[in-house]
């Protein structure tokens, strides 16, 4: 296999999202305590999580429902506002995250990165890891119009790479939407670990982001 591209998914794959999200939380209800603390921070802290549904659910949904259940006097526009101002400052990034990509960049590989998500919101995050100069292609659902598993959008992230899906490996945390979407149309997937759930059909699996150039040394054999 002449591997050229190595592409990502973003959230639970670079950016440690579980984290992020809880730091982002708990300073929220720091940030805004005045309109918040007649609720218990670890109520807040827990329902918010429970919503959020590890960012399938977006958070005017979310919001909603945390102002109907703990009759909040903040409208929720002004939460989501915050979250989007501000998840930006509480990004946590994975162990091993720049060495990985150092190396790869060292070894010549065109990187790349799909994401679904919101675009200025998922760029601001992707600057905020400071990993933007790292990728020459990055494509966001919302700017692109269609989302993973979609095939349009991995093909379209090769063609903007000029390489064939059998140059390619995809990472991601999610079995249907990187894995098997990526599969679909031709690339290797590779299963980046998540607890939620217990096993997964990839073409590799990896835990920890320093294991990436290894698994790359074994595909192309």
């Amino acid at each position: 296999m002449d591997l050229k591209a190595v592409l990502f998914d973003l959230d639970g794959t670079l950016l440690n999202r579980d984290e992020s999200v809880k730091l982002f939380i708990e300073k929220q209800y720091d940030r805004l305590n005045e309109v918040l603390n007649h609720v218990p921070k670890e109520s807040y802290i827990a329902r918010f999580i429970q919503l959020d549904n590890r960012g399938y659910v977006w958070k005017d949904k979310v919001y909603q429902q945390l102002v109907d259940e703990f009759k909040l006097t903040i409208p929720w526009e002004e939460l989501l506002q915050d979250y989007m101002n501000e998840f930006k400052n509480h990004c946590v990034p994975f162990p091993n995250l720049f060495s990985m990509l150092e190396e790869l960049k060292r070894e010549h590989f065109l990187l790349g990165m799909i994401t679904n998500g919101y675009g200025q919101f998922q760029m601001n995050n992707i600057k905020a890891l400071a990993i933007e100069k790292y990728f020459d292609v990055i494509l966001v659902s919302e700017w692109e119009g269609i989302k993973k598993p979609n095939p349009q959008l991995f093909i379209r992230a090769l063609e903007k790479l000029n390489v064939l899906p059998n140059e390619c490996i995809f990472i991601g945390d999610h079995p249907e939407n990187d894995v098997k979407g990526a599969q679909r149309i031709g690339m290797k997937g590779i299963w980046k670990k998540d607890l939620q759930w217990d096993s997964v059909e990839a073409d590799a699996i990896m835990d920890d982001l320093l294991e990436l150039p290894f698994i790359i040394d074994n595909l192309s054999k």
